[in-house]
């Protein structure tokens, strides 16, 4: 950011409409119950490993709110793991849910601070053992035993000022949050 340059000065930046992201953060100041957000998703079996999800509406902002059009995606196992490959395994969303969170902190992050970005990628990886998850170790955890992310930024800033931008989206990012500190997961059924 340039020193003459003001958050008054900011106009939409790198696909952020600024003015909104700051009158938004000033709303929520004001009224913090307003960052309060319920996301769902509803899931349908539809044969062997493949499973579709649908993101329903959700709740946030004093208000409960529609996507603009019907999300749904469909989940399963590759052939290699009994599955008909009829969408990315639970486990890819994982990892494509950890790289838009970080992507997307990184884009609000530059316009709040007047960077204007040209190029943003990442490579995310994990690596599992399926030891865990077929039940033939008790040694062995069901999920990921490391993932690793890898950001290239580009952009009218200084390398350092990229890097903190990646840092301070990761330090913020809810799904970076989730994997590493853990959330409670309550799950109920109803059987017939």
């Amino acid at each position: 950011m340039h020193a003459t340059e003001t958050k008054k000065d900011r106009g939409p930046r790198n696909g952020v409409d600024t003015p909104t992201l700051f009158a938004t953060l000033e709303a929520i100041k004001g009224q913090p119950d307003l960052a309060k957000f319920q996301f769902r998703v509803s899931n349908r079996w539809v044969k062997g490993t493949n499973s579709r999800s649908r993101m329903e509406a959700f709740t946030g902002a004093g208000g409960q709110h529609e996507h603009k059009r019907v999300f749904e995606y469909d989940a399963d196992h590759h052939a290699v793991l009994v599955g008909s490959d009829e969408g990315p395994t639970p486990v890819e969303f994982l990892l494509h849910g950890l790289a838009a969170c970080i992507t997307a902190g990184i884009a609000n992050i530059a316009a709040a601070r007047g960077v204007t970005l040209t190029e943003v990628t990442s490579r995310i990886e994990g690596d599992i053992d399926l030891l865990g998850i077929l039940g033939l170790s008790n040694q062995v955890r069901n999920g990921y035993q490391k993932i690793r992310a890898t950001f290239d930024v580009k952009g009218d800033a200084p390398a350092e000022k990229l890097r903190e931008i990646v840092d301070q989206s990761r330090a913020r990012s809810a799904v970076f949050d989730v994997l590493t500190n853990g959330v409670p997961v309550e799950i109920a059924v109803n059987a017939a």
